[in-house]
């Protein structure tokens, strides 16, 4: 008899598991920081816009922040958060702001020496390394506090910032110098300089087991790849078909190129054509596969997590499998919303269990 009851409640907790676990509610949304573009207020005005990936990137709602209050909100420069801390970071051209993703307030701002750019963050959540505003060197951050850790000097006019996916390599480029300085995370000690690329690098991508580095410089309409590895320079890619025109930002044809998370494609942009270029990345060097129309000069790239979505600057929603624009970011006066600084993060039963990246990282055999 006693087995019997010992069986059912086996079962009977079986069932409860599962039960719970069909529970368990997983949300998808994109967290858009505007002005995203410049400070073109009228491309979705100002403030953190929350869209649900899962209902066709319906609008959802704006978290207001100390910048989006400001009289004149300035640019924002960049956007990276984290699960583990469940802070969202984002910098204007002068300060960084933390923002608590579960009271949606905003927990500090820093004013940093120099001014800031695009940053990265470590994946445990502790380390934010802030470019300066085309200056000399990178401020090194506590992501808890906000205070200052080191600096490190690079003079290249430093710009964009990758952190590698295991979280022990970050890459400082800029815009000045065709090296691109590595920097160990641990000691903040630049240990490598890859390159000479053929010119100043603009935004770049890493990819999952930190062997190659795909890079927009100056004067080029595609992108060159580095082996990290060696330090060397391996491809250059130009876009075939399509000629180079005037871009009404950045200064360069191509800003932006990104890798689908299975870094079986490469995504280029095209400001002047106003085109997305699709790179087969499972040959060497990568082949031109197509071209994607947008509505406006794209300026970045980056994708959902489970590599369905891209989303360019632009705010066309691409189906990376069709290659086809399915939607539009619109705000909710029925505005074009367009920016660079884009963010996807997962809930599951209302906490953050993951934050993606503006950059477009490769994350072939990364933990789902």
């Amino acid at each position: 008899m006693i087995y019997r009851i010992l069986a059912a409640l086996m079962v009977t907790l079986v069932v409860a598991d599962a039960a719970h676990a069909q529970d368990k509610k997983q949300k998808r949304y994109l967290y858009v920081v505007a002005p995203g573009v410049r400070n073109y207020l009228e491309r979705g005005g100002a403030g953190i816009l929350v869209f649900d990936i899962d209902d066709n990137h319906k609008f959802v709602k704006r978290i207001k922040t100390p910048a989006s209050a400001e009289g004149k909100p300035s640019n924002i420069k960049g956007v990276c958060g984290n699960a583990l801390t469940k802070n969202l970071y984002f910098t204007t051209l002068t300060k960084l702001y933390c923002v608590d993703l579960l009271t949606e307030k905003t927990l500090w701002e820093k004013t940093l020496p120099d001014g800031c750019d695009r940053m990265s963050l470590t994946p445990d959540g502790k380390t934010l390394y802030v470019p300066t505003l085309e200056k000399d060197h990178w401020n090194v951050v506590d992501a808890l506090t906000g205070d200052l850790i080191t600096r490190i000097e690079t003079k290249n006019r430093a710009h964009n910032t990758v952190v590698s996916l295991d979280g022990t390599r970050m890459y400082l480029a800029g815009i000045k110098s065709p090296m691109l300085p590595v920097a160990d995370t641990k000691t903040h000690k630049i240990i490598q300089e890859v390159g000479p690329f053929g010119h100043g690098i603009r935004p770049f991508t890493v990819n999952a087991d930190r062997s190659l580095v795909y890079v927009n410089v100056n004067e080029l309409l595609g992108f060159e790849i580095g082996d990290l590895k060696t330090g060397k320079l391996l491809h250059r890619i130009e876009v075939q078909g399509f000629k180079k025109g005037a871009v009404k930002r950045h200064g360069c044809p191509s800003h932006g190129v990104g890798l689908t998370p299975d870094e079986k494609e490469v995504w280029c942009c095209d400001a002047a054509n106003s085109q997305m270029h699709v790179f087969d990345n499972t040959v060497m060097p990568p082949k031109q596969v197509t071209s994607i129309k947008v509505r406006e000069q794209p300026g970045w790239i980056t994708f959902s997590r489970d590599g369905r979505w891209a989303w360019p600057s632009t705010g066309d929603v691409i189906n990376v499998q069709t290659k086809k624009v399915e939607l539009t970011l619109t705000d909710e006066d029925g505005r074009e919303v367009h920016s660079e600084k884009v963010v996807e993060i997962i809930w599951i039963d209302g906490v953050p269990v993951f934050v993606g990246d503006q950059f477009g990282l490769g994350r072939k055999g990364a933990k789902k």
